[in-house]
């Protein structure tokens, strides 16, 4: 009979031990990792207070991406089990067969509509152009509404989509009237009074759908109880960045490089308190985007949202 060589010998003890059901003591204590993907905007900030504190269970490794494509294009493919994303984009990625559940708000309120100082109506946007970061975006959304609201047609506007780090540069410099996007790049503008609100989201739509923390729906079913515990753990996330504390501004000030005063005026407009997605501001976004032609059949409340976390 031949002799085994130490690889065999230590392959046959490999196979006994997984027979066994023997553990090393590193994978016994081995905490889940959960990947989660986020853009530098003061609308991820319970993400980024989340991140600072340590959880029995499970860590989070936050993803960073430089733009909603990029981050999309990761979600959809799995290599991330989450993300603090336009709930638009993760509806439209839920009609193409992405099983994604959106499970909380990222905030509440907290977008302006920032117009050129010369801008003293919405009427003397006529003609205008105006930026959006996305068509797919509840800015895009707030603009429709606000035009409506005041007897204007969108099409009276020339809507372009624009990188949010551009837009204020862009006020600036006159190459657009003005701008709906995410936090603080309204701010900035407002800040260095190149820009001037015209009007805060919740006067045009109150309790309005934004960013969502949205999950892949397999990570759920896998870890039912962990992913409880780290929604809920979101959600207390999220109170402490509501009192806004120095803590609170300290941490989310390491993720977004701004100045003070932008960071301050910022976070005086958003709320981060019960980041419940309800369903009658979600008929309203699903309303608006059949209305403007750009979802046929948005999935509906029932098949996207999973509230069971934070009842």
């Amino acid at each position: 009979m031949k002799k085994f060589t130490r690889l065999s010998l230590l392959a046959l003890l490999l196979l006994v031990l997984a027979a066994c059901g023997v553990q090393s003591k590193a994978s016994e204590n081995e905490k889940l990792v959960i990947k989660i993907g986020y853009l530098p905007i003061t609308h991820a900030a319970p993400l980024f207070l989340q991140d600072e504190e340590e959880y029995e269970n499970y860590e989070i490794e936050l993803v960073k991406f430089g733009s909603w494509p990029e981050l999309m294009d990761a979600l959809n493919t799995g290599r991330i089990d989450g993300a603090s994303v336009l709930i638009q984009l993760a509806m439209k990625a839920k009609e193409k067969g992405i099983d994604l559940k959106a499970v909380a708000l990222g905030h509440r309120d907290g977008n302006v509509l920032v117009v050129s100082p010369e801008i003293n109506s919405v009427e003397e946007l006529k003609g205008e152009t105006f930026a959006i970061p996305n068509r797919f975006s509840t800015h895009n959304v707030l603009l429709y509404q606000m035009l409506k609201q005041n007897g204007v047609a969108y099409e009276d506007l020339n809507v372009i989509e624009l990188a949010p780090a551009e837009m204020p540069a862009a006020l600036a410099e006159g190459r657009i009237a003005g701008y709906v996007v995410a936090e603080p790049f309204g701010a900035i503008s407002v800040a260095l009074e190149k820009g001037k609100v015209l009007y805060q989201s919740e006067e045009v739509w109150k309790d309005s759908i934004d960013c969502g923390l949205v999950l892949h729906n397999r990570f759920i079913e896998e870890n039912e109880e962990l992913a409880k515990q780290f929604v809920q753990d979101y959600a207390q996330a999220g109170e402490v960045a509501h009192i806004g504390d120095e803590h609170a501004h300290a941490v989310i000030g390491k993720h977004i490089n701004v100045e003070d005063e932008v960071l301050d005026l910022s976070l005086e407009w958003i709320s981060y308190d019960n980041l419940k997605i309800e369903e009658d501001s979600y008929a309203i976004l699903t309303e608006s985007l059949i209305e403007m032609g750009l979802s046929k059949e948005p999935p509906s409340y029932e098949d996207f949202v999973n509230t069971s976390f934070i009842e």
